[in-house]
């Protein structure tokens, strides 16, 4: 007689012990997503961030505008009732109008990076674009306000009602529509500088798998 040809129990444990091991290959995707997590907030949220952060810096140029206006020179003009002229043609006051304009810009620009950075320490492409484009926006809502709280933009008129031979101060211009990036170039540098420098750097993601075994295990 023979006996009957049964094959050998199969050793399930053996093959796929691996996967119910601690610290197999198994938890480490897991592991990996809870690393991803903790990189940074989701994309909703720093999009919610960068919006507030435009909005923010944006409305800063309100105090620029009134800055603009109270700190730069007048322009002199003078009417000698048929047109009107420059009182002092070779004064530098309109060069001083962009001037103060452009300084006082970079001064916002250090100024609101410096505040975006200890909001919110670690970077990201959203909030540098938010950062810029706020500054863009503020420039443009400074130049307009100061502008606006002027002296009028109706030179003749005003001519005619300050009468012959007496000065008047010219309309607020800015002649240079460079000095508008002054503010978002000086906030995208600075913030950089200061992300570069003092923002908690990334932890190396191959630093967690080293001194493990084939699958992420420990070795043995």
């Amino acid at each position: 007689m023979t006996a009957p040809l049964t094959p050998p129990p199969h050793d399930h444990s053996s093959q796929h012990a691996w996967h119910a091991a601690p610290g197999s290959g198994t938890a480490a995707p897991a592991a990996g997503g809870a690393a991803h997590e903790q990189d940074g907030p989701g994309t909703k949220t720093e999009l919610r961030e960068a919006a507030m952060i435009t909005v923010g810096v944006a409305l800063g140029g309100l105090l620029l505008g009134l800055l603009w206006r109270w700190l730069a020179p007048n322009v002199p003009l003078v009417s000698d009732g048929t047109a009107v002229y420059l009182k002092d043609s070779e004064g530098e006051q309109a060069i001083g109008v962009d001037g103060t304009f452009t300084l006082l810009a970079l001064g916002f620009g250090a100024l609101s990076a410096l505040v975006v950075f200890l909001v919110r320490k670690r970077g990201g492409v959203p909030l540098v674009l938010a950062l810029t484009a706020g500054g863009l926006l503020g420039s443009v809502l400074a130049w307009r306000l100061g502008v606006w709280l002027g002296p009028t933009q109706d030179v003749v008129a005003h001519a005619k009602e300050v009468g012959k031979g007496v000065t008047f101060p010219a309309p607020l211009k800015l002649g240079a529509k460079g000095a508008l990036l002054a503010w978002p170039i000086a906030a995208l540098l600075v913030h950089l500088g200061l992300t570069a420098l003092f923002a908690p750097r990334d932890p190396d993601p191959f630093e967690q798998y080293q001194g493990r075994g084939p699958w992420g295990a420990p070795p043995a």
